[in-house]
């Protein structure tokens, strides 16, 4: 089997399904959890720290950890930051037989550390039988020096181990997410996967293939360069469930006029989009079949004077991406992180700001972040929208585990596996 640790909403195990494998996932969020289920998944709702280890003795052929790192997080008050030394510490007696957790665990600042350490307690008792032939684990980059920690430990016990930070875009994911990555293998020599995308375009030469530019966020949205893409207007509510971080009393009067039929583009007001051949769009908050509806109404020349980029967070050094680029890594959870759609003006426009109001911002909904991290469209996420949210932002892109999986597994990965857009 194939042992996916933290297996969170199913990133690791969506890829597997496309190389037509399966894992088990053991995983303790509740909503994780059935998002897993319903998309099929094996999973073990428990805590990783918690469960036995004898039960995949000589049944292991492949171990996937993405263990929660608030030791090495830049996020909130990080006090888990005094914690690494301890993190360092179990992973080095759990390597040598020697369970200290209790101990060490009563000195953390933050309780769930040493859950990076994991995976090592893991990793140790599959050794004595020989096992796992593979592994693959990935984190935020700034826990780089714990997976070089972990490499020198298993390749004193024979394996080729490769560690490094590749950037998620040079994938073909429309994100340019870095992570941390640790590859193991008994059988054949660790390294990276071949990127298949630059930021720009590589033509083939002597030296290998060429490489295709970054995907944009329109391209894997499926917002065509011709019909001027607006982002999804949905129902009010903030992450959780909370008040709607934004105006919302414009929505219902934008959505009111659409329904009346006397919404007009003119005034500068946020478009309802309509995925392209999607099928369907976020309005109230349900999936609505549009293949009973008229068309999307036709854009006007006023709509061409926006121009919408993704803006990563509400601090003031957020990252901002234009449509035509791919997006900045997606990280979820609190207030001030949310990813919001914001408008400016587009160079072919001599109104000013005073008499064109640019349209407010609008908040990514959880199918598109979805798919900037190359979910499926119509994956079936669980949970609240503060509960979805997270278990987007946590996972891995499927579309970057498929790549790092496929040579442990001997698949060959093809350009149309992951399709992006409808």
């Amino acid at each position: 089997m194939v042992l996916d640790l933290f297996a969170g909403p199913g990133g690791w195990s969506h890829a597997l399904t496309v190389l037509g494998v399966r894992d088990i996932g053991l995983e303790w969020d509740e909503w994780a959890c059935k998002t897993r289920a319903a998309a099929g998944q094996l999973t073990i709702r428990t805590d990783v720290a918690m469960y036995p280890v004898w039960p995949f003795l000589g049944k292991t052929s492949g171990l996937i950890a993405s263990p929660p790192c608030q030791a090495w997080s830049m996020a909130g008050k990080r006090l888990g930051l005094l914690d690494q030394p301890l993190v360092h510490q179990a992973v080095a007696d759990l390597a040598a037989g020697r369970d200290t957790r209790g101990k060490l665990l009563a000195a953390c600042q933050d309780e769930r550390s040493l859950l990076a350490a994991e995976p090592m307690r893991y990793l140790h008792a599959l050794n004595q039988h020989g096992q796992p032939e593979w592994i693959a684990m990935e984190e935020v980059p700034d826990v780089l020096p714990l997976w070089r920690q972990y490499a020198a430990i298993l390749r004193s016990w024979g394996f080729s181990v490769w560690t490094g930070i590749l950037n998620a875009a040079d994938y073909g994911v429309p994100q340019t997410r870095r992570r941390a990555i640790l590859l193991a293998s008994r059988t054949r020599t660790a390294e990276p996967p071949p990127p298949t995308h630059a930021k720009a375009a590589e033509p083939e030469s002597l030296f290998g293939p060429g490489r295709d530019q970054w995907v944009s966020m329109a391209k894997a949205l499926g917002w065509g360069a011709t019909d001027r893409p607006v982002p999804t207007v949905c129902a009010g509510g903030g992450p959780g469930g909370g008040p709607e971080p934004f105006p919302s009393g414009s929505r219902k009067t934008l959505s009111d006029a659409r329904e009346r039929g006397t919404w007009k583009p003119q005034t500068g007001k946020v478009l309802q989009s309509r995925r392209k051949g999607a099928g369907w769009t976020k309005r109230h908050g349900a999936r609505e079949d549009l293949s009973a509806h008229t068309p999307a109404p036709t854009f006007s020349g006023e709509a061409h004077r926006w121009s919408w980029s993704l803006r990563s967070n509400n601090q003031s050094n957020a990252t901002v991406r234009s449509i035509q680029e791919p997006a900045g890594t997606l990280f979820f959870g609190h207030r001030a992180n949310e990813c919001v759609w914001v408008a400016e003006p587009s160079g072919d426009t001599t109104a000013t700001r005073e008499e064109q109001p640019a349209p407010e911002s609008i908040r990514i909904t959880a199918e598109e972040a979805g798919v900037l991290q190359t979910f499926p469209a119509d994956y079936p996420w669980a949970g609240n929208k503060g509960q979805v949210f997270g278990q987007i932002g946590n996972a891995v892109p499927p579309r970057l585990a498929a790549h790092l999986l496929a040579p442990h597994l001997g698949k060959t990965l093809r350009p149309d596996d992951f399709t992006l857009a409808a």
